[in-house]
């Protein structure tokens, strides 16, 4: 529900960053920490594992702190594992909790959980290589380079042209936000028919519904688009492109953009999980949609990526982008977007970031490319991005990271008998399907249920609400005669109260 409320992955949060200290030059170590250095990272880690906060805090009321294990209890979250960067090396990494909830089956730092959209930066990489070897140009209409399908002309691109710079960015115009996936033993499409939107295709086909390069427009579309593109340049299945132009190189030798994950790998792959806390349909869902949201990795590997990127940025030999393609990567093209992460900030406190989310899994990177700082945080629920977003922040905190702040709010003080008149059942349509939302009180705030979720909504008006974690903004709505007749949530998503 959070995740369909909100849109699905790439809402930047007010969160933050962290730090680092061994894998790239000796990986058989990634997780280990050295003698000389083990008491200060064990006493950071401590802080971090008992420092977890809420993003909104309540004017007048003490910040309050909880530790990691009861917060992923509280938010049903069986597994959560992290890696942290300082100066361009992991310093260490973590896994808590069961990547197999009811085989109670630990995670362990190598435990494979899906990186949903934080597989677009990893495949902008390959793309970016492409453009280095020059297979294609940045500025290069891609249908120029496409032979097993094309981009359907129309009067969108009759004055501009879809190309990879705008794919990459998200402005070339490209339909489709995000996709779904499929649960083991149901049918499962080519690539072409999800471009095509053909059956057995569960999203609408990739069209271009607005002028190539006008605007910001988050596109899982546009990297299965380039998907393709990289199939067609190099005339290679997309995960052998990506093993060897990618996850070698970056010596990520637990990551995987093969889908269907392999028999092999399930032994060590997490499990998802709703936000109810039971397992989704078929455990793993499979995203033939590779580039966009089908890599398997752990944290400590897409830290090794994000230090190959850093690596390059401040012109050191990387083994993946040149000095110049790497500064380019993480120039803003069009806010937020840089080519293939979204970029904020400036100088030392230049960050990349990209969250991921899919069925079952939510997850997040970043990192400072001028400082060598980074970190990376994979849960394997739907409410991860609730437990990752507090890790977060404990994160800033015990390493004093910049860009990530808490919200501070003041609780208005709204009547018992008007929080009564927003309790009942409403209707709710997301994703074009209807379903039925309930709405109760509790003492000075209302429970939304909705989706096998539940949400605590604290008045800061008499008809807005918010939740904790700033992922849902409720503004019911009433008559002329003040009678309720229903909310919106997000600003976007309608419910109708039911009679």
């Amino acid at each position: 529900m959070r995740e369909r409320l909100n849109g699905t992955t790439n809402r930047k949060m007010n969160l933050i960053g962290i730090v680092g200290l061994t894998a790239i030059l000796f990986p058989a170590f990634a997780g280990v920490i050295f003698p000389a250095s083990q008491g200060q990272v064990d006493e950071t880690i401590r802080r971090v594992e008992t420092g977890l906060i809420q993003q909104v805090q309540i004017k007048g009321q003490p910040a309050r702190k909880w530790n990691l294990a009861d917060r992923m209890a509280l938010h049903r979250v069986p597994a959560v594992s992290i890696a942290v960067i300082r100066d361009y090396r992991i310093e260490w990494a973590r896994a808590y909790g069961w990547r197999d909830a009811d085989a109670k089956a630990p995670a362990t730092v190598d435990t494979l959980f899906q990186a949903a959209s934080i597989s677009k930066p990893v495949a902008a990489a390959a793309a970016l290589g492409c453009v280095e070897k020059g297979l294609i140009g940045l500025d290069d209409e891609v249908n120029g380079r496409l032979t097993s399908w094309k981009v359907p002309e129309n009067e969108f691109t009759a004055g501009q042209k879809v190309t990879l710079r705008r794919i990459l960015s998200h402005s070339a115009g490209l339909t489709v936000h995000g996709f779904g996936g499929y649960p083991p033993g149901t049918a499962v499409p080519t690539l072409l028919q999800v471009l095509n939107g053909e059956n057995p295709a569960n999203s609408a086909p990739v069209r271009v519904d607005l002028p190539p390069g006008s605007r910001w427009r988050y596109s899982g579309g546009g990297y299965t688009v380039m998907q393709q593109l990289l199939i067609d340049l190099l005339k290679k299945p997309f995960p052998e492109i990506m093993k060897e132009t990618v996850l070698g190189p970056a010596a990520m030798t637990r990551s995987t953009y093969e889908q269907p994950l392999p028999d092999p790998l399930l032994d060590t792959a997490a499990v998802g999980y709703k936000s109810d806390g039971n397992p989704i349909t078929g455990r793993r869902n499979i995203y033939p949609e590779m580039a966009a949201a089908g890599l398997w990795t752990t944290p400590s590997d897409l830290c090794r990526f994000a230090i190959e990127i850093m690596k390059s940025f401040r012109d050191r030999p990387g083994a993946l982008l040149s000095s110049a393609m790497a500064k380019r990567m993480l120039t803003l093209e069009k806010p937020p977007s840089g080519l293939g992460l979204m970029v904020e900030g400036k100088n030392d406190d230049l960050q990349a970031n990209h969250g991921g989310s899919n069925a079952g899994f939510n997850c997040y990177l970043v990192f400072y490319p001028a400082r060598g700082l980074g970190a990376a945080i994979m849960t394997n629920s739907d409410n991860g991005s609730v437990l990752y977003g507090e890790i977060l922040l404990s994160l800033a905190s015990a390493y004093g990271m910049t860009g990530f702040n808490t919200i501070e709010k003041a609780l208005a003080p709204v009547k018992a008998e008007l929080l009564s008149r927003y309790a009942g059942k409403y209707t709710v349509t997301i994703g074009g399907q209807e379903s039925v939302a309930a709405v109760s009180t509790k003492k000075d705030h209302l429970i939304l249920s909705a989706m096998d979720s539940e949400f605590e909504l604290f008045p800061e008006t008499e008809t807005k609400f918010f939740t904790m974690d700033m992922q849902l903004s409720v503004v019911f709505q009433l008559d002329a005669g003040g009678t309720v007749t229903g909310f919106l949530a997000n600003n976007r998503l309608p419910g109708r109260k039911r009679k």
